[in-house]
């Protein structure tokens, strides 16, 4: 969307201080084929991902653009959780992803507790409390490889 508004100098952005996990989807594909390799049956798998402030990704896109801030829409959220404080009592914290177990007594999968670390009382996944964001220069590599696979024959 910021790229076709772009061409008119002006942007729309719900709210300035909405923030966003970054994911590509050869990333994303990856982290799919290895956790159908390591799964257990019944988990969910939650990668660590880079966040990023929406103003930023405009600023790298459009940085002469007019900004229109035009207010979050109807079920939109200003940030992404990807781990919620209750499902945080039954996930255990790996090097690159977090192992959100089910919570049924019998399952059979407790292996995890001894692969990870269990998380803190109150602990929630969020783009916007997150530990590792991304740049400006990471955003602007990052854009700039999209735009060589986009005009890339096929």
């Amino acid at each position: 969307m910021f790229l076709r508004q772009r061409e008119n100098g002006r942007l729309t952005i719900t709210d300035p201080r909405m923030t966003r996990f970054w994911i590509s989807l050869e990333q994303g594909v990856r982290f799919v084929i290895c956790c159908i390799e390591e799964m257990q049956g019944g988990e969910v798998f939650v990668p660590k991902l880079p966040s990023m402030n929406v103003m930023d990704l405009a600023t790298i896109i459009a940085p002469q653009a007019e900004i229109d801030v035009i207010g979050i829409r109807p079920g939109e959220r200003l940030h992404e959780v990807l781990i919620h404080e209750d499902e945080a009592r039954s996930t255990i914290e790996l090097a690159d992803m977090f192992v959100v177990q089910p919570t049924i007594e019998l399952w059979f999968g407790h292996h995890w507790q001894k692969l990870g670390q269990p998380l803190p009382d109150g602990f929630v996944y969020s783009s916007n409390n997150n530990p590792e964001w991304l740049s400006l220069d990471q955003i602007r590599e990052i854009l700039h490889s999209l735009e060589s696979e986009l005009s890339a024959p096929y």
